[in-house]
C-alpha cells in the first residue's frame, strides 16, 4: 500500500514500565502471603499480576482513572488493583493493593 491508499499510519509507542519500590515491597509481601497458603499459589498470583502489567503496556490509557493521572487496573482471580500513571513512554507502577486496604491508601503515592 502506497502513500495514496488512504490508510492513516499508525504509530506504535513502546512504553517503559518501572516498578516504584513501595510498588515491588507490595508484591513481595502478596506472594509470600499467597505462597504461605498453599505452595504454588505465589506463583499464580505472579503470572496474574504480569498479565495485568501486559494489559497496561498495550493500552495504557485503557484503565478507569481514579485520582488526576493515577489509574487503576484490575488483577483477574486476586483481589488486587495496580495504580500506576502514564507519562510519555514510561508507565510507573505506584503500588500493588488488596482491595480491602483503605480505599485511599494510594494516594499517599500518588
Amino acid at each position: 500500500m502506497g502513500a495514496g491508499s488512504g490508510k492513516a499510519a499508525q504509530t506504535i509507542v513502546k512504553h517503559r514500565l518501572e516498578l516504584r519500590p513501595e510498588a515491588s515491597a507490595d508484591i513481595a509481601e502478596a506472594f509470600s502471603w499467597y505462597e504461605e497458603q498453599r505452595p504454588g499459589l505465589g506463583l499464580e498470583f505472579d503470572a496474574e499480576l504480569h498479565r495485568t502489567f501486559g494489559g497496561v503496556r498495550e493500552m495504557p490509557l485503557g484503565s478507569r482513572l481514579v485520582h488526576r493521572t493515577l489509574r487503576r487496573a484490575l488483577v483477574r482471580r486476586f483481589p488486587f488493583s495496580v495504580y500506576y500513571t502514564v507519562n510519555n513512554d514510561l508507565i510507573e507502577i505506584r503500588a500493588v493493593l488488596h482491595y480491602r486496604r483503605h480505599p485511599r491508601a494510594w494516594r499517599r503515592r500518588a
